[in-house]
């Protein structure tokens, strides 16, 4: 499912525009939305029954150029990441 498929899924369950459902999806998924907002001020978010939006930190590492194979130094950085709740697993997993 890509962004649009999303926000015609939204209208459709919310039974309303596609502008509207649009302005919903982005207000949570867009790099200015809720979810990047908080992660950037270095929080998390937890959605009960879902999952959880967080940031981890990699460490510094050595790495190789995959094009002449010379080790290069990868710096340390911060990624976002989602971890899915119990309720999810559990729906996923689910045998038909």
């Amino acid at each position: 499912m890509n962004k649009q498929e999303l926000v015609e899924a939204v209208a459709k369950r919310l039974d309303t525009s596609k502008a509207q459902a649009a302005e919903v999806v982005d207000t949570f998924f867009s790099t200015s939305g809720v979810i990047a907002a908080e992660l950037k001020k270095g929080g998390n978010i937890q959605v009960t029954g879902f999952g959880n939006f967080e940031t981890r930190k990699r460490a510094a590492r050595l790495g190789r150029n995959p094009r002449t194979g010379k080790a290069i130094n990868i710096k340390a950085s911060t990624v976002p990441a989602f971890r899915a709740g119990k309720a999810l697993k559990d729906l996923v997993n689910k045998k038909k």
